[in-house]
């Protein structure tokens, strides 16, 4: 894994990552969260994070985790997630710029990075697929989905006391009326925010979305048949 830098709206943007052999491998960026009380600490060597970011390298992809601004060796300042939004927007162009036979992009992020991650799908169409774990749909705007334009994951921790389960399952039923799409809903029993204890439940349930969608393991271009335009329960 290799340190990075390069040129974001507010100054350097660290990240770290990881290139496949394969020049045509797919692409993801990983966002890592701001956590309570104030929203502003985290980072992206937060253990989900490392968990997301290190399964993608598994499944093939050549992944990009970055800290946000005012994080780490990144500058800038917390901007209330419209700063992050651009930082991420950067990221994700340097990702085409060092995979330009890459047509594959995903986005992954957890709790305030999964807020990031699901604005960040609505604004850039060659991204065809996202994980967000622990959305905070409780805490932030998700309006802007409407609808949602591409497959994906959600996973919540069963036992998630600073987002409950049932804020995120609005979320969840509101895309499930929406026509045509593919997102997938998974609900760890006993997990709570920071999947403390169920890092191995939340590693599984990923791995086996991302194993399903991935066209280098299936080949397809879309999901499996069976997760077509319908959410998963």
């Amino acid at each position: 894994m290799s340190e990075v830098f390069f040129n974001g709206p507010a100054g350097r943007i660290e990240g770290e990552y990881v290139q496949s052999d394969d020049s045509k491998a797919p692409v993801a960026l990983v966002l890592h969260p701001h956590l309570p009380p104030d929203f502003f600490q985290g980072n992206m060597n937060h253990d989900v994070i490392i968990c997301l970011h290190t399964l993608l390298v598994k499944n093939g992809f050549s992944a990009l985790k970055i800290n946000f601004r005012g994080i780490g060796k990144s500058q800038g300042a917390f901007d209330n997630g419209v700063g992050e939004l651009m930082d991420a927007a950067t990221a994700l162009d340097w990702l085409q710029l060092h995979n330009p036979s890459s047509i594959d992009y995903w986005v992954a992020g957890f709790s305030f990075g999964a807020w990031i991650c699901m604005q960040l799908i609505m604004r850039r169409p060659e991204v065809n697929n996202f994980i967000a774990v622990s959305p905070p749909t409780n805490k932030f705007d998700f309006s802007f989905l409407s609808p949602c334009p591409i497959p994906g994951l959600i996973v919540q921790g069963e036992q998630d006391s600073i987002v409950p389960e049932e804020s995120v399952l609005e979320l969840v039923n509101k895309l499930s009326r929406q026509k045509s799409i593919d997102v997938e809903y998974k609900s760890l029993s006993g997990a709570d925010h920071f999947f403390r204890g169920k890092l191995d439940e939340l590693a599984n349930a990923v791995d086996e979305y991302i194993k399903q969608n991935n066209r280098l393991s299936t080949g397809k271009k879309s999901a499996s048949k069976k997760h077509q335009n319908k959410l998963l329960l």
